[in-house]
């Protein structure tokens, strides 16, 4: 009964898709609305920068300001750091 069910929920996403697809048209792209003005498109310099160099550059600020957030802290392990060992230990055994 689940895999009927599954096979169900993926015939209706795949429909839904489908006719989402068909529905809309990217022709209509290609004409003009009224008043509608583009500006200067960009160069392959300024589309580098702005889709691959931004993201990369704002990533790395944030991944450094949160690595100069965590060192601050001390870093503790309950598990072992409050563990002490005494290697002058003697058993004492009686036969």
């Amino acid at each position: 009964m689940d895999k009927k069910n599954a096979l169900r929920a993926g015939a209706l996403a795949a429909g839904t898709t489908l006719m989402m697809l068909l529905m809309s048209s990217p022709a209509s792209a290609l004409t003009r609305d009224d008043g509608d003005d583009p500006g200067p498109g960009l160069s392959v310099i300024e589309t580098l920068g702005l889709f691959v160099a931004a993201p990369i550059v704002l990533y790395l600020v944030i991944h450094g300001l949160v690595m100069i957030g965590d060192k601050s802290h001390k870093k503790k392990d309950p598990t072992s750091s409050n563990i002490t060992t005494k290697a002058d230990a003697k058993s004492e055994v009686k036969a």
